[in-house]
């Protein structure tokens, strides 16, 4: 499943591997690990193990993926079931924009509400603006979401993951579908399609969203006729995937729920099991 990921999607590079199913003996529990860079990620994963954890899996998205990417391969570590935690920290001074990295996280941790602390660290390009994006998802979500800088050591940041681990009582996740706008029924919806999935657009109520729409997918999706379309060729549009996802995120913290962008990975419903 990871692998379809990757050969789907040559922006950046994913790798995951299943490294536990159950918490070493004394362990404080199972943690879902996604790391940056491959030195980065091996001392960030000694870092959170030094701090009594057992890590589920390995799990790398580096050179500039695309927020997609990182969706997906987001939702795949939180396949795992039983994890008390989500810790991301990589290389710390990637030379890509972390914002990508940070709009894939918080589309992903939106739609499985996620209710098990996440502890990210997206140290490099627009670190600043890739932590206020998941600080922002974190106050529409039942879990702590903190993000952190290339400056702040992955010690730091494992004995801080501990300490909400220990503030959960004992939480742990269990995997679940994905929750999606009621809006995607309805009768009036626009579809158009993109790289791996497709644009789900609330038509009954266009007029309303239509500025913040506009805006937040930097003129992606236009209105022609009193209805959403796209700006682009369908070939060109198909390829926005990312910004179209960053749209999602932006109407998502701005209240506006008619828009939404679903992307598949083949087999992972299967997996999990069941719809919501």
């Amino acid at each position: 499943m990871a692998y379809a990921v990757e050969q789907n999607d040559h922006r950046g590079t994913f790798y995951f591997a299943q490294l536990a199913t159950a918490a070493a003996k004394d362990s404080k529990g199972l943690v879902g690990f996604h790391g940056a860079g491959g030195g980065g990620s091996m001392m960030s994963m000694d870092a959170i193990v030094n701090v009594g954890f057992t890590i589920a899996n390995f799990t790398d998205t580096s050179g500039n993926p695309s927020a997609s990417k990182v969706y997906r391969a987001s939702r795949i570590i939180l396949a795992q079931p039983e994890l008390v935690g989500y810790f991301g920290s990589g290389s710390g001074v990637a030379s890509q924009e972390q914002y990508w990295s940070a709009y894939g996280l918080a589309k992903a941790f939106w739609e499985l509400d996620l209710n098990v602390p996440a502890v990210i660290r997206l140290g490099g390009n627009t670190e600043d603006r890739a932590v206020e994006i998941l600080q922002r998802m974190s106050r529409l979500l039942n879990a702590s979401i903190e993000g952190y800088r290339k400056m702040d050591a992955p010690a730091t940041i494992a004995a801080r993951f501990a300490e909400l681990v220990t503030a959960g009582k004992g939480a742990k996740w269990k995997p679940r579908a994905p929750r999606v706008p009621k809006f995607i029924k309805d009768p009036s919806v626009t579809t158009i399609p993109v790289k791996g999935g497709r644009v789900w657009i609330d038509g009954a109520h266009w007029p309303e969203i239509r500025g913040v729409v506009e805006t937040h997918s930097g003129g992606l999706i236009v209105d022609r006729a009193g209805g959403p379309v796209s700006s682009l060729p369908g070939e060109e549009f198909a390829t926005k995937d990312s910004e179209l996802l960053a749209c999602d995120v932006e109407c998502r913290l701005a209240g506006v729920e008619g828009f939404y962008l679903e992307l598949d990975i083949p087999g992972l419903d299967e997996l999990i099991g069941g719809t919501r």
